[in-house]
């Protein structure tokens, strides 16, 4: 728990939390009739991979024993996409319902158009009492209050795991006892669900710095996977070259049931993976594959952990059966695809991100979700489910009737993707892309190489690019011709260009103009 020093300082300066709340702007809302105001709970983490949790079997000997409640006492979003996956953009379209070209948040050093509307500020509207727990990371790297919100802890850019500094309310908080943020986070959260306001239903917006790189767990977490096999994936070495790195630790994925097109793996690619993002020079040398693969299994443990606290409280205070609880990470994560870490690029383990929601008045137990649902559609689905009907700036839509399991007619046939390049990590050239439940069709942008386009169903790895397959040209031209009707329809069509103040930051170049 918080420490009683550092409590009794917050409570002094914010007993009530009213002195520090945001004002709603003078927003209007349409309210939709009948509905029950319902308390609701986003649990946000930072580069968790859609499929790493205990009941996915993709990792042997990983236990996720939270997460793993929710989705089987829950819904499984099986399909969850994020519309780009960057921290600050992905965060700014879960807040906005917007994509990133339309909130210009476009990558993580770009400012937020102080005209942005967070959801949260309609829920303010609507009589809930709002609170927003850990990292923001958009819109600039600042700790201080933002809008929508009755009470805000935070902290700035990516912070810190272990002492973090945390500004509540407007006051700065200096940890000075090895406290690992995940569990502060989780601390302030409780707290203040003890002491809200029981007279309004409440918003809650937990946000993880957890799983992050660089990757450090909690104390009781440390060593707990040291001695786990290594999952190395289909395509790890399928941009290998002679004086590629060579990983003996762990498992080589069976690659012997798929077709490789090495002709048409993209330059880019290739390259970089001997980079920041790749397995042969990756974060520039400073660590290993294999160290980095641990690390990160039990840094996630700490979420976890969290998540369980959480669902506990509820239950203890009678709050588990109404409360609604959305458990989502903010992009995706690779390790080892292609030869490639991190994100930002296209392919499935970067824009796939897990999605899982748990309420036994809303949600059938075991409820799986096969259609394709977006960062984008948050917004509006948690407004849904507080009574608010869908602002006209929001571009998503609305996933509650998914989850209670309910057909959908028309619901989209495909999702849209768009990633713009950045300054600090030039090897990942923008990106623009279609994917339907079968096909996937990507666009390199700004960039002499060649674009990609893969049938999901034979080749979920994405290893062998169609592109120049003659039998695939008139699917190619009709995802083509979707992606860019997509881009004019929601003005997306001008690259929103944000200044550059920094020297660049790649091993080549690093340090010049």
């Amino acid at each position: 728990m918080i420490h009683k020093k550092i409590l009794t300082g917050i409570l002094l300066c914010c007993l009530s939390c009213a002195g520090f709340a945001q004002k709603a702007p003078n927003l209007s809302y349409e309210a939709i009739p009948g509905t029950k105001a319902r308390n609701i709970i986003f649990i946000l983490s930072d580069d968790h991979r859609y499929d790493f949790m205990g009941f996915t079997g993709k990792v042997p000997g990983l236990k996720t024993p939270n997460l793993d409640r929710i989705a089987n006492e829950g819904a499984h979003f099986q399909n969850a996409f994020v519309s780009t996956a960057l921290c600050s953009p992905s965060r700014a379209s879960i807040l906005t319902g917007q994509y990133a070209h339309t909130h210009t948040v476009v990558d993580n050093q770009a400012s937020a158009p102080s005209s942005l509307i967070y959801f949260p500020q309609y829920l303010q509207k609507a009589g809930y009492q709002t609170s927003f727990f850990g990292k923001w990371h958009m819109g600039g790297g600042g700790a201080d209050p933002r809008p929508g919100f009755n009470r805000w802890v935070s902290f700035a850019g990516q912070g810190d795991y272990y002492n973090p500094k945390i500004n509540v309310d407007g006051k700065m908080i200096n940890y000075t006892d090895s406290s690992y943020v995940t569990d502060v986070l989780t601390d302030f959260t409780l707290e203040w669900l003890d002491k809200r306001d029981k007279s309004k239903p409440f918003f809650v917006y937990l946000s993880h710095k957890a799983v992050h790189a660089d990757f450090y767990p909690a104390k009781r977490d440390k060593g707990k996977y040291k001695d786990i096999r290594i999952q190395y994936p289909v395509s790890m070495f399928s941009t290998a070259g002679m004086n590629s790195k060579r990983f003996n630790r762990g498992d080589q994925a069976d690659s012997s049931a798929y077709i490789f097109n090495y002709k048409d793996i993209p330059q880019w690619v290739r390259a970089q993976r001997y980079s920041w993002h790749g397995v042969d020079y990756m974060y520039h040398g400073q660590t290993d594959f294999d160290k980095f693969y641990v690390d990160y299994l039990e840094t996630l443990m700490g979420i976890d952990n969290s998540v369980g606290r959480v669902l506990d409280y509820l239950k203890v205070n009678g709050l588990d059966k109404e409360t609604l609880v959305i458990y989502m990470g903010d992009n995706g994560f690779s390790f080892g695809e292609h030869g490639l870490i991190d994100k930002r690029h296209a392919y499935e383990e970067s824009m796939r991100v897990p999605l899982l929601a748990r309420s036994p008045a809303l949600i059938k137990p075991g409820t799986k979700v096969k259609e394709m649902v977006l960062n984008v559609d948050i917004a509006p689905s948690i407004l849904e489910m507080a009574g608010v009907k869908k602002p006209k700036q929001m571009q998503g839509i609305s996933f509650l009737p998914l989850m209670q399991g309910n057909a959908v007619q028309n619901w989209r046939k495909e999702v849209f993707y768009e990633y713009y390049w950045e300054n600090p990590f030039p090897q990942t050239p923008t990106q623009y892309a279609v994917r339907t439940d079968r096909y996937k069709f990507i666009r390199s942008q700004g960039i002499w190489d060649i674009d990609q386009l893969y049938d999901l169903q034979q080749d979920p790895y994405e290893l062998n690019n169609l592109i120049r397959k003659p039998e695939f040209q008139d699917l190619a031209k009709d995802l083509n011709t979707k992606l860019w009707a997509w881009l004019e329809d929601t003005q997306g069509l001008y690259i929103p260009l944000k200044p550059i103040g920094d020297k660049k930051f790649d091993h080549i170049y690093k340090g010049t103009w």
